[in-house]
């Protein structure tokens, strides 16, 4: 099935112009944007990825990562085909870089499947979910009136006016922030840091969000980018949590993984200004899994892996200093 899509012009010669996201793709008849899942038929531009399904599972909160939204509980995760945006270390590049092969789910269907499987949660993840713009607006709807909460997991790269349409719908984000430099977005990625930024920005006032960081050698990883990276969160707010990331080797960039000792000093940078800052894609570290209260130090949360417990909170509360952490449970 497809739909009309929202937010496009038509042009001269049955040429369209796509406003979702900064890429703006002027998609002649019979063409697809780069992200995939819009296409030009006849003069008007079309959701082809409506409802197209091509992954599902139950997931760990924390994979998403999501470390301050309901830890060490389940989200059901799915995704559609197709990104806006062309990172050559994709970890999920064989569906976020091609049309594949699909399963057509009304959103009636998806939602019966997240409750059949008696989740609370729904993550939009794994490729690029803001490209799925109208299926996501159809299925958030039917979500929130079942009591189910909506994340996003996304990079952030959509115009303000369809993200606003989305956002009174959604619970949690988490943000994929890849650089703080506008030469690596325009440059290595295709895509443009100011709009991401706005999208932090904008989502921060409506939902609870989370920040992701890879950390790639030689391309993001020096000290002044770090901190920069890290003055522009704190200067929203100090609590936001961070997470920075380890890359491995993948699709078309085969630069070395970053080395731990890079992860170790991205998390002490950030510490001295954010309240929460983790380490993802890297184990058997004493730093960068547990969340401690920022006043006081006390273990709030340990985390092995996946295996979560919550030891030093009394609600949402510090349970030796009583300060309220900035966390939804």
């Amino acid at each position: 099935m497809m739909v009309e899509a929202r937010y496009y012009q038509k042009l001269a010669e049955n040429k369209v112009k796509c406003s979702l996201c900064p890429n703006y793709c002027v998609i002649s008849e019979n063409r697809y944007g780069r992200c995939l899942g819009r296409k030009n038929i006849g003069g008007q531009l079309f959701a082809v990825n409506y409802g197209e399904v091509v992954s599902y599972a139950i997931d760990p909160m924390e994979k998403k990562p999501l470390y301050h939204f309901y830890p060490g509980r389940e989200i059901f995760s799915v995704a559609t085909y197709g990104c806006n945006l062309l990172c050559p270390f994709c970890q999920n590049w064989e569906i976020s870089q091609n049309r594949v092969s699909a399963v057509y789910l009304e959103p009636e269907e998806l939602i019966n499947i997240v409750l059949r499987e008696q989740c609370e949660f729904i993550a939009y993840t794994y490729t690029e979910p803001l490209i799925w713009f109208e299926y996501l607006l159809d299925v958030m709807k039917l979500a929130k009136k079942k009591n189910i909460k909506n994340v996003l997991v996304t990079n952030g790269m959509i115009n303000e006016e369809p993200l606003k349409e989305l956002l009174p719908y959604v619970s949690a984000m988490n943000i994929d922030l890849k650089s703080i430099k506008e030469e690596f977005y325009k440059d290595f990625i295709k895509g443009s840091l100011k709009t991401v930024l706005r999208t932090i920005e904008v989502s921060k006032d409506f939902c609870h969000i989370e920040i992701t960081n890879l950390l790639i050698p030689q391309k993001n990883d020096s000290d002044e980018e770090i901190k920069e990276l890290v003055n522009f969160l704190f200067s929203l707010k100090r609590s936001i949590p961070l997470h920075f990331s380890r890359y491995f080797p993948h699709y078309k960039l085969s630069l070395p993984a970053t080395p731990v000792e890079t992860l170790l000093k991205a998390y002490y940078i950030a510490r001295e200004k954010l309240y929460y800052v983790y380490l993802g894609n890297v184990f058997g570290l004493d730093v960068g899994q547990d969340t401690f209260c920022p006043d006081c130090n006390n273990l709030l949360i340990r985390r092995n892996y996946y295996n979560v417990k919550i030891v030093g909170l009394d609600g949402k509360n510090c349970s030796k200093c009583k300060r309220e952490i900035e966390i939804i449970l």
